[in-house]
């Protein structure tokens, strides 16, 4: 059977840098760092004290009370962010929309992390009494909850599941949903991810592994992808997502089209709970996979928005794959990790990712790997490559590849190309 085309026709942000696509791009374009002190809640006792959380977002400006005691906290972003999403795409209006063949997959590598430490704790402090929880606990803390959600508020009938593959999470789900359409499944998929783990559990989680960075004296240059001096991760919490469409029925209804998902590839490490493979043959395998499935040669590709967490070894596991499988070409690449400004997404970064490569296929500029000083070079990285440090790049951008692995040793990369008739 021939594929069907599938196009990207809207999207919607709620992340560290931005409460919208607007100012998200805007303020990776200009390197801007999402990072500061937490929050949340009081981290002074906790090694690691900032995060990259979203800023000025009012749930009760976007729900009724009714409605947010049904909603942990990283569901209100994904429905915030469906809704930006849906109304840029305009389906919405379509008289004759199909709501059978619109479908939902919202990813999230955790989920309701505040829920269960809320109701974990009050059951600690209770216990005594007997247990008594919130009735809707399981249905807040769930990690699909936030597509049945989209779904009801849209009456949107198609396929509707979440994805859970830890950090790959929304890159997995951005796979399903395109094979969905072009397997003729689906006209249109609401697809993409939600997370908000900064909460005590998360970060005194993640502290426990040494997985954080802990430069508490300064947040907003802690996250710094492949430089000598990175000592971990900066968690980030917000949503994204992105509407994918066959393109005929884009067509048809006169849609704006961002750009074309041209193919995706997966690949299991197979090799440690936590740590990507040294050699980087998962993420090799899943790059090679990507650019089969999308007909593309490793010269085809202009972008590469790596999974570029900031961790010692990661990064360099990275580096090895890209050069492994782009060979002489990658020296021609644009290579960037956007972490560096909105922290690691967890479950949600996939689809950050992909918004950003689509915006640099749109404008033709490559967001910058912010937070990399003179001098501050590791001996194991080759920096012949392209690293855009510190400063965006202007050039044309005809295909974008974008890389997520997670613990688990799971790895997904999606390609994103300009749309062409």
């Amino acid at each position: 059977m021939e594929l069907k085309r599938v196009v990207i026709t809207g999207l919607g942000a709620i992340t560290p840098i931005g409460n919208d696509v607007a100012t998200t791009w805007k303020n990776a374009v200009d390197g801007v760092s999402g990072a500061g002190p937490i929050t949340h809640f009081d981290a002074s006792l906790f090694k690691t004290q900032f995060a990259c959380e979203v800023k000025g977002f009012d749930a009760a400006a976007h729900f009724d009370r009714k409605k947010l005691r049904q909603l942990d906290l990283y569901a209100q972003y994904a429905m915030v962010a469906a809704r930006q999403a849906v109304d840029d795409s305009g389906i919405e209006k379509e008289e004759n929309l199909n709501r059978n063949r619109v479908g939902v997959i919202v990813a999230a590598g955790i989920g309701g992390l505040h829920t269960f430490e809320e109701e974990a704790g009050y059951y600690a402090l209770n216990a005594a009494n007997g247990p008594k929880y919130n009735p809707f606990f399981i249905p807040k803390m769930i990690a699909d909850i936030a597509s049945g959600h989209i779904s009801m508020e849209y009456a949107f009938h198609g396929p509707n599941y979440g994805v859970v593959s830890a950090c790959a999470s929304s890159n997995n789900g951005i796979i399903d949903a395109f094979n969905l359409i072009r397997l003729g499944m689906a006209d249109v998929m609401v697809t993409g991810g939600a997370e908000a783990a900064v909460y005590p559990a998360g970060v005194g989680g993640f502290n426990s592994m040494h997985a954080l960075s802990t430069r508490n004296d300064s947040p907003a240059t802690a996250s710094r992808p492949f430089s000598k001096s990175r000592d971990g991760f900066v968690i980030g919490e917000g949503s994204v997502v992105l509407i994918l469409e066959e393109l005929e029925h884009a067509k048809a209804r006169g849609a704006k089209i961002y750009a074309e998902v041209a193919g995706g590839g997966m690949s299991a490490d197979a090799y440690h709970l936590t740590a990507t493979h040294p050699e980087g043959l998962g993420a090799i395998l899943s790059m090679e996979n990507a650019l089969k499935d999308a007909h593309m040669k490793p010269e085809d590709i202009d972008y590469i928005n790596v999974h570029g967490t900031s961790t010692p070894v990661g990064d360099i596991s990275e580096v090895k794959a890209i050069q492994q499988v782009f060979g002489e070409s990658a020296k021609a690449l644009n290579i960037s990790s956007t972490k560096s400004m909105t922290g690691h997404l967890l479950g949600a970064t996939g689809a950050l990712e992909a918004m950003f490569c689509t915006m640099a296929i749109v404008d033709d500029i490559v967001p910058p790997t912010i937070n990399h000083e003179e001098g501050d070079e590791d001996e194991e990285i080759d920096y012949t490559l392209n690293f855009t440090f510190n400063k965006a790049q202007k050039r044309p951008v005809r295909a974008a590849l974008s890389n997520s692995f997670g613990f688990g040793g799971h790895n997904a990369t999606v390609i994103l190309k300009k749309y062409e008739e």
